[in-house]
């Protein structure tokens, strides 16, 4: 079983082939630029690798992710320039004629963490980016929770902490999560970037408080047994979690049966894999869709 991958990310993608589904053997990073300068790198990479069993794609978004709609394999309504409605796994599947995987990167990594990382053991977790933005990845019996479209848990709207009036930058909903807590949200309620700022800093509970309102509706599912953490934001401040966790604890409560969550520092854990969660996630897609 021979299946290549590519993490196709904002600003580079990492193509990657794998001879067991395990390990990789062989990697190429490519700056992601116009589509078509960009797929054409792909192609080159993958063209090197051939032959092969099947395709995983683990990329920025939104996409669509239902094969009965016409836009199935797309990139469609992102925000970055050249990139709306741009079709990434039909062009691959015209081109190499295997199973393609499609999904998010955020999804990508999810499943890469519940195969080998942080949530390695556990059929069903969360995976949670919070970095230049909130993306969730939600994992149940190992496989992505879909619908008519991937999770966009990152634009919810929380209730806001007491006093806390500062509007948010998200262009679509101001003080979603994203628009709250992500990288570029923290620099501008701050005026400095997140690893600048010191940790008695007012801004991180207020940075902490809605990552606790979307840990709570996650828990709310039913779903994930364990929420795992990614992202420069989340992994580059190491006070913001045990925050988090604080925080979470107070917002449920009471409420139900708190012995399934266990500990909170056993629930809510810092990714493993790092950089690799990704490529090895593309890695996983292409192999469900080849069992498929």
């Amino acid at each position: 079983m021979r299946i290549v991958g590519v993490e196709l990310g904002g600003t580079k993608c990492i193509c990657v082939v794998s001879q067991d589904g395990a390990t990789i053997a062989e990697e190429r990073r490519i700056p992601t630029t116009d589509p078509v300068t960009t797929m054409a790198a792909i192609e080159d990479a993958f063209d090197a690798w051939r032959p092969f069993d099947a395709i995983g794609i683990a990329s920025f978004g939104p996409v669509g992710i239902d094969p009965a709609v016409a836009t199935y394999g797309y990139i469609t309504a992102t925000t970055k320039p050249g990139w709306a409605n741009t079709d990434v796994a039909g062009r691959l599947l015209d081109r190499y004629g295997v199973p393609v995987g499609f999904h998010t990167d955020v999804v990508g990594a999810g499943l890469a963490e519940g195969e080998w990382g942080a949530a390695k053991g556990l059929a069903d977790h969360a995976y949670i980016t919070v970095g230049t933005g909130v993306g969730v990845g939600l994992i149940a019996s190992h496989r992505p929770v879909v619908g008519m479209t991937h999770p966009e848990l990152g634009h919810l709207r929380p209730v806001r902490m007491t006093g806390d009036d500062w509007p948010g930058i998200c262009s679509f909903h101001g003080d979603c999560v994203e628009g709250l807590a992500s990288g570029p949200a923290v620099k501008a309620r701050a005026g400095m970037p997140a690893n600048e700022i010191a940790e008695d800093s007012p801004v991180w509970p207020q940075v902490a408080h809605p990552i606790a309102q979307l840990c709570h509706a996650l828990v709310m599912t039913g779903i994930p047994r364990r929420i795992v953490f990614g992202g420069g934001v989340a992994l580059g401040v190491p006070w913001l979690l045990p925050m988090v966790r604080h925080m979470l604890d107070a917002s449920i409560g009471s409420y139900g049966d708190r012995s399934l969550l266990g500990d909170l520092d056993d629930y809510i854990v810092p990714a493993t894999l790092l950089g690799e969660a990704g490529p090895r996630g593309a890695i996983l897609l292409g192999q469900q869709a080849l069992a498929e």
